[in-house]
């Protein structure tokens, strides 16, 4: 257990404590497929007999759980316990969660576990045991029993993507199939509609929205033609990555249309660099590597600031992906049929295994009947557990962290909200106030709300005024900057025509009116 340097009491949780947290926790889940993929987070708080006052982290850059329960539960929250599933983390630079709740009067807080990220882990609780908090936490010398254990699993469970990226530096990694029941994924000709009932494919797509990208290799683009979408209105929208060595791609696919969704086809150097061009022009990013490797593609994964990745591939991907070791979980759909067929494909390709010693075996197995089907889920990688005894005085690091400290990168990181430098980003929750034509003041939720905005202004259409408007009542930056993006590339003649030359001064302008709003934003 890390110092916090702050003297505590006893520390107890009662059973009724460790159900608050697991409610705590399947609060803070309710934001999934809504926004990308996130620090899930909750606070409920409770006074007497009753939950007062309750919030959820909706997406990145909105306001914390902590603030939506204090400002809900008004003066009742004086004297409550505030239960939260995960450990508070501004990174905003004027800790409103803390605040918040030492503002409310809150006496005592019950935490389900540390904040992951090292910028974060224990900051929040010392700063609450300061101010006279009683601060409990799940896990740290507090007796074991079925409801403690259950909620902690819960409160792992919410964040596993973030446990994964923090502790092994990768996002979560979930292959999913659907097979029949003597393990074919299509018939030898390679029909595959389907092997699954609606009710599982519906479950996929719920899958895919909790999700920051989806993985497909070029023989499932070649023999499918997907989609790869979330098939619902509006909402997060994950990335499509396309793995392909040689680039033997058709020249026409569903996956070349992103003016909804984006599409990311990771190849190897130099691979037919006339049809990358003819991607590239269609919209499509394209991504070369030296060496087209699963872990490669979870590295570069990693650095672009993904949490959780579904890999949605066919056999011969699949196997040097669970043979390098970058699948974490596996959710397997099995539809009550029996196709046959002697070159029918299975799931996995060759591992090379050829003893059954040899076989991966899952932890923590659940089956689930979905319709006719049968999913089963399971771990090839346990959950990280982050907690880790380490010298007083010190702050609690991961396993990785702990064994081999890097040096810091030269380039400060700050798009994801949650970063270290968070505060930097167009993304974290700071309202700014933009002057108008009519000498007024028109305020923004975020600097990203403003940016995206700024893109129509001044155009005479209907279309593009609506979609202003969409824009500035968006819940988060993330859906700001979805509508933005989109209404760009599918009506790009709606976007000012000096949008170019001067995009850069309106971030500036933004940047300009967070950072000189008030005193901390400009130390």
């Amino acid at each position: 257990m890390f110092s916090t340097g702050v003297p505590t009491p006893p520390l107890f949780v009662s059973d009724g404590d460790a159900q608050l947290l697991t409610k705590a926790a399947e609060l803070a889940d309710t934001s999934a497929g809504f926004t990308a993929p996130h620090p899930n987070s909750a606070c409920l708080l409770f006074n007497g007999n009753d939950i007062v006052g309750r919030g959820v982290l909706y997406g990145q850059g909105t306001t914390s759980a902590e603030v939506q329960a204090c400002r809900s539960a008004g003066e009742r929250a004086n004297g409550c316990t505030a239960y939260l599933n995960l450990e508070p983390g501004d990174c905003h630079g004027d800790d409103s969660a803390i605040y918040a709740l030492k503002q409310a009067g809150v006496s005592r807080v019950v935490v389900g576990i540390p904040h992951p990220l090292q910028h974060f882990r224990g900051k929040a609780i010392k700063e609450l045991r300061k101010a006279n908090i009683v601060v409990d936490v799940l896990g740290e010398n507090l007796p074991k029993n079925t409801s403690t254990e259950q909620a902690l699993k819960a409160c792992h469970y919410v964040n596993a993507p973030l446990l994964y990226r923090s502790s092994l530096r990768c996002p979560m990694s979930t292959l999913k199939y659907a097979m029949t029941l003597d393990g074919k994924i299509a018939a030898s000709t390679g029909h595959a509609a389907w092997v699954s009932s609606k009710a599982s494919r519906q479950r996929v797509f719920a899958t895919r929205g909790r999700s920051d990208a989806i993985i497909v290799g070029g023989n499932t683009v070649r023999r499918d033609n997907p989609k790869l979408t979330t098939r619902q209105e509006g909402g997060h929208l994950p990335a499509r990555i396309v793995m392909s060595r040689c680039m033997h791609l058709p020249e026409d696919a569903h996956l070349w249309d992103v003016s909804s969704t984006p599409t990311i086809v990771m190849t190897q150097r130099g691979a037919r660099k006339d049809f990358q061009q003819r991607l590239e022009k269609k919209g499509v990013e394209i991504v070369e590597f030296d060496f087209l490797t699963p872990k490669a593609v979870m590295e570069y994964c990693y650095d672009r600031g993904f949490l959780s990745v579904l890999w949605e591939c066919g056999g011969t991907l699949a196997a040097p992906a669970l043979t390098s070791g970058v699948i974490h979980k596996v959710i397997a759909f099995v539809a009550p049929k029996i196709i046959g067929g002697t070159t029918a494909p299975s799931p996995v390709g060759d591992m090379g295994m050829v003893e059954m010693t040899q076989a991966l075996n899952l932890a923590d197995v659940s089956f689930e009947k979905i319709g006719p089907d049968m999913l089963i889920t399971g771990y090839l990688q346990p959950i990280p557990d982050l907690r880790l005894q380490v010298p007083d005085g010190l702050d609690e690091l991961s396993a990785t962290e702990a064994a081999s400290f890097e040096e810091k990168p030269t380039i400060i990181c700050f798009y994801k909200a949650w970063d270290a430098m968070g505060a930097f980003s167009n993304f974290s929750p700071h309202a700014i106030d933009i002057g108008n034509s009519e000498g007024g003041a028109v305020q923004w939720t975020s600097v990203e709300h403003y940016y995206q905005a700024q893109k129509f202004t001044g155009v005479q259409d209907t279309l593009a005024l609506n979609h202003i408007e969409q824009i500035q009542s968006a819940e988060s930056p993330e859906e700001a900057a979805r509508i933005g993006r989109t209404l760009a590339k599918q009506r790009p003649d709606l976007v000012r025509s000096d949008w170019e030359g001067v995009k850069l001064e309106v971030m500036y302008t933004g940047l300009r009116a967070k950072f000189s709003k008030s005193g901390w934003r400009r130390s």
